[in-house]
């Protein structure tokens, strides 16, 4: 089982990136996936979650309506759209993966180890 996240770099304040995460060796449609990030000296936060159909979609109140969390359950992969960066943005962004019976359900947990799957995390820094 495998979450490759990648897409992370440097960008200025304002500008955007668009983070993936591959799965592997796993049914990626069965799975609610979130992103969470941990910044330098802090805990991590909840970013953001989808359902296992991506017809829903949740978002940590410190990233709506600049984030936008997507997946393609074709390509096993989920993306995190990243717009109007600011350099609070700074942080491990990691991809995880939990189990849900149903469609219906969603986890938005900040803890990785509540996932049954995480990735390696891909940097992403906001500074001009």
């Amino acid at each position: 089982v495998q979450l490759v996240e990648s897409g992370g770099g440097m960008v200025q304040p304002g500008g955007s990136l668009r983070l993936s995460c591959a799965g592997s060796g796993f049914t990626f449609s069965d799975y609610g996936m979130s992103w969470v990030r941990q910044a330098p000296g802090k805990g991590p936060e909840w970013v953001s979650a989808i359902n296992t159909d991506g017809r829903s979609r949740y978002y940590a109140d410190s990233v709506k309506g600049r984030f936008t969390i997507s997946r393609d359950n074709d390509k096993n992969t989920l993306y995190l759209q990243m717009n109007s960066l600011k350099p609070d943005d700074t942080a491990l962004y990691y991809c995880a993966g939990r189990y849900m019976h149903s469609a219906a359900q969603y986890f938005t947990s900040s803890n990785l180890q509540a996932y049954d799957y995480w990735g390696q995390g891909t940097q992403v820094t906001v500074s001009s």
